[in-house]
């Protein structure tokens, strides 16, 4: 008896969490009809705005993984004195108000700033600029990446890159013939999740450049000109594409693993 009750309690405090997530996303999609749909679609700005926001997303993780996937394998494989602290630091990104995130990019890209001196130099100005969204869409994503990469760094038995390196391999050749290949479905996670992650952002970029329109930042400006109406089929569009990431994701990660 004991037994039945407590099934039934997982399976009704599972389903309140299943439908807390699924019933207001139904919701929307099923107030918005398909013609709206197929409107918003067909809509200039918003095919625009959800371009800018796929290409800078895509560019930011690209970017960013030249640096964080070595990171991550030194996190995975040294022990050093500052390790955690670095990990700390590593997670800041997701603990910190993304309107925060937003400040500290823009003091660090700023006209006024070393790095935003230099780039003017060359003709090149973040602040309402594709890079500066690229920029805050790494920064409170690059986590994502990190993490998931020195996880699966940790899985790799250390055993056969040591049994490698003693058989006249170079730690590069190490790295990507036996580590990079046997943790490749922990970093394309992570990859994926950044690239997500970095399609929803919001609070950071909106403060380094609201225009040009990436797509939430167009959900708003939407949302707080014409109302729920106009801005509820954008979202509806943009969550369908993200869906499909995220689908992807877990296709990527989930599939069977090797022997």
């Amino acid at each position: 008896m004991m037994k039945h009750a407590y099934k039934l309690i997982l399976l009704l405090l599972s389903a309140l969490v299943l439908l807390f997530i699924i019933a207001p996303l139904l919701g929307m999609f099923l107030a918005t009809s398909a013609p709206e749909l197929f409107a918003t679609a067909r809509d200039s700005e918003v095919m625009k705005s959800i371009r800018l926001t796929l290409f800078t997303s895509l560019g930011a993780t690209i970017f960013m993984a030249i640096g964080a996937i070595p990171l991550a394998y030194v996190l995975a494989r040294k022990n050093f004195f500052f390790k955690k602290l670095i990990s700390g630091i590593i997670d800041l990104p997701i603990v910190i108000p993304h309107s925060a995130a937003g400040i500290a990019i823009l003091g660090f890209l700023s006209r006024n700033s070393v790095l935003g001196k230099a780039a003017s130099s060359v003709g090149i100005d973040f602040v309402g600029n594709p890079l500066g969204i690229a920029a805050a869409m790494a920064f409170v994503s690059i986590p994502f990446l990190i993490n998931a990469a020195r996880d699966g760094f940790e899985n790799v038995p250390v055993r056969l890159e040591k049994a490698a390196l003693s058989l006249g391999a170079s730690p590069v050749k190490v790295f990507f013939t036996i580590s990079l290949p046997m943790a490749k479905r922990s970093v394309i996670s992570g990859l994926v999740m950044m690239f997500a992650r970095g399609l929803s952002e919001f609070g950071a970029v909106v403060i380094i450049a609201y225009h040009p329109m990436i797509t939430p930042i167009l959900i708003f400006e939407r949302f707080s000109s014409y109302g729920l109406q106009y801005a509820r089929p954008v979202a509806v569009v943009f969550i369908l594409i993200t869906l499909f990431v995220f689908i992807a994701m877990r296709w990527i990660s989930g599939g069977k693993k090797h022997a």
